[in-house]
């Protein structure tokens, strides 16, 4: 992504963990704001730490001073292992963060299948208290096709959840029925796909600004 791309190669349960690691954009002498963990779309379904939604995410993160990791689920390129409908993908993404910021301070993304595993894994995380969790994005969260956690609470300010507004494979209304009982606020971006094609900008955007916003 940019020239401060580095190739990691991270240890999980199933084996190698393939991931790159994008630099932050600071001021000389300055230090990160911390470490984004970006998890991708549904890997029988073409998705891999390249996606344009997952790439988009990293350069609103690196832009806002955050260095960036993106990883490949188990079973997608150089990781190791098979699908596991979301329990090892977990494990994976819980496995990058111990190993890339264990004690934060961190961010957790995710789109689409990705959105959902890492709903998961801000509520264990958070549960633990064991990370210093500032910033959560979820996009296209995947509610129509599994069970997404609740964000908790008090992480409601630090959680920008975006979704097309004519997302044609996760249906608005099945986000709002996950949102809705947690008066949890979404985001919706009119006319948007699944994929934001012709709208990566604005959701970049989108991002740039929760991630520079005072709490």
């Amino acid at each position: 992504m940019n020239s401060q791309t580095e190739r990691l190669t991270l240890e999980g349960a199933a084996g190698a963990i393939e991931a790159l690691r994008d630099a932050a954009t600071v001021a000389e002498g300055a230090a990160p704001r911390g470490v984004a963990v970006i998890a991708h779309p549904h890997p029988l379904f073409g998705g891999t730490m390249d996606n344009k939604v997952v790439q988009t995410l990293a350069r609103a993160f690196v832009g806002s001073g955050w260095t960036a990791v993106r990883f490949n689920f188990r079973g997608v390129g150089a990781t190791a292992g098979t699908h596991d409908e979301g329990r090892g993908e977990l494990d994976d993404l819980l496995a990058v963060v111990r190993q890339v910021a264990p004690q934060g301070p961190l961010a957790l993304a995710g789109f689409s299948f990705g959105a959902f595993v890492t709903s998961h894994a801000l509520e264990r995380l958070w549960a633990e208290r064991q990370a210093d969790i500032q910033r959560a994005v979820l996009v296209g969260t995947a509610a129509s096709r599994f069970t997404v956690a609740p964000v908790p609470p008090e992480a409601h300010p630090r959680t920008l959840v975006v979704h097309g507004e004519a997302d044609d494979t996760v249906p608005l209304s099945a986000v709002m029925d996950w949102a809705r009982p947690q008066i949890l606020p979404v985001t919706v971006v009119p006319g948007g796909g699944h994929f934001f094609h012709g709208q990566l900008p604005l959701l970049k955007n989108l991002v740039t600004r929760h991630l520079q916003s005072d709490l």
